[in-house]
């Protein structure tokens, strides 16, 4: 009888081409993490030259968000229908081109345009690479393999981040634009010649041809080819969202939904407004784009090690612990600090202990969604999750417009991951999926 080949992926040790692949889709979550935060390194800038305040850069820095949301929603679904390899080549010419056009606007409204179309091709893009990392690791590095592809969304701001704050110094805010869509433009041809298509999709789906494409995937990742593919279910191939909510998975998208919703609002009050906030205590943009890059420096520590962490205390425990310690920061980050490497200090630690939240958040999604519906699943847990994304920011723009000083409105946005956690005590799920 010939093997299943996705139990073959599942059952043997990671070749050096699965490697490549979830180092591939890490490297894509990097991209995403610096995509996302360029508007924050870019605000400073944009604010000084077109002369608006905090209220009208609370609705720009978020609107990526609004093309996020669209993007999981809509984009993550194609990727269960077409595949994930051409969907992850489309949004990354996406993002490029909102990128580049980003760095041409003359005024907020064209600058909201571009930032939507940009956060349309990440949001695709993350629920991509979450299903990449899961169906090209095996069983034993799978919850590892995620990790460390959530963890490439700080490590991408860090990086590239770091690059930005110092081409800030010579250049103008146009230059970070300029940077990230030449960035995401290079991952283009590394995609087309080194990730060939899932076999967990490939067997799932059987599109015309899917045998030859088995093979070929196969033997690019090291292993026999096989004489036929396992029977394909009557359902698999129309995933509908509805899906979500059939009596099996219903309570892992409301609950992982709405605490990715309430989180996240957290996780990005203070990744996109820690450089306004600081360029006005008095510091250059520049040295305000160090503070948010060691935030990020925080958050891919944290998430590398939840990875580690989660196999030893539990996945939904330790993310509510960290949930709420990520709270409790935040709100330390409200009293304010006058030493910039005090501010460091406290967004490092602030950014540990949120994006381990989104880490164990990214984790639940991917285990306990099935191979057919986890790009979906994903998809939808990102995309309205995403709302929570894009209401922080505003929110907190609405609060400091009020009068409201950075204490109370810490205090207001910590409660996002409070709330989150006691959502994730509430869930229960009655199986992991193991497919």
């Amino acid at each position: 009888m010939t093997p299943d080949p996705r139990t073959t992926l599942a059952n043997t040790a990671l070749r050096s081409r699965q490697i490549a692949v979830i180092a591939i889709a890490v490297a894509l979550n990097g991209l995403d993490g610096f995509d996302v935060l360029s508007i924050s390194f870019a605000s400073p800038g944009i604010a000084a030259e077109w002369g608006i305040g905090r209220a009208a850069l609370g609705i720009v820095l978020p609107m990526e968000m609004v093309g996020m949301g669209l993007g999981s929603l809509l984009l993550g679904s194609v990727a269960d229908r077409l595949g994930r390899r051409p969907l992850t080549l489309a949004c990354l010419l996406i993002m490029s081109i909102g990128m580049f056009l980003a760095s041409t606007a003359r005024d907020l409204p064209t600058l909201c345009v571009w930032r939507v179309l940009t956060g349309l091709g990440i949001g695709g893009m993350l629920a991509t690479t979450n299903a990449l990392a899961a169906e090209f690791s095996n069983d034993r590095h799978r919850t590892m393999a995620i990790a460390w592809t959530v963890v490439g969304y700080p490590m991408g701001a860090v990086v590239l981040g770091w690059i930005a704050s110092k081409l800030l110094a010579t250049h103008d805010w146009r230059i970070v634009f300029e940077f990230g869509a030449a960035m995401t433009a290079l991952m283009i041809p590394v995609v087309w010649f080194l990730v060939p298509e899932s076999v967990h999709w490939l067997c799932r789906v059987q599109p015309p041809g899917a045998l030859e494409k088995v093979n070929v995937a196969l033997a690019k990742l090291g292993h026999q080819p096989v004489a036929e593919l396992p029977a394909l279910a009557a359902t698999t191939r129309k995933v509908a969202i509805a899906q979500l909510f059939s009596s099996g998975l219903a309570a892992t998208t409301i609950f992982v939904t709405l605490a990715y919703f309430l989180h996240i609002s957290t996780f990005y009050f203070i990744l996109k407004w820690v450089p306004k906030i600081v360029v006005d205590m008095g510091f250059a943009a520049s040295l305000a784009g160090t503070v948010l890059v060691w935030a990020n420096v925080g958050g891919a520590i944290g998430g590398a090690l939840f990875g580690w962490l989660a196999a030893r205390v539990g996945l939904r425990p330790l993310t509510i612990a960290v949930m709420v310690l990520g709270g409790g920061m935040v709100i330390v980050f409200g009293r304010g600090q006058t030493d910039l490497t005090d501010l460091a200090i406290v967004c490092a630690v602030a950014g540990f202990f949120t994006n381990a939240g989104i880490v164990g958040l990214y984790a639940m999604l991917a285990r306990y969604f099935p191979t057919q519906m986890r790009a979906t699943g994903t998809g939808f847990g990102i995309g309205v999750g995403r709302g929570g994304a894009a209401l922080g920011p505003a929110l907190a723009g609405f609060l400091f417009a009020s009068g409201m000083g950075l204490q109370s409105v810490a205090i207001v946005m910590a409660c996002g991951s409070f709330l989150a956690a006691l959502t994730l005590l509430l869930f229960r799920t009655a199986r992991d999926a193991t497919d």
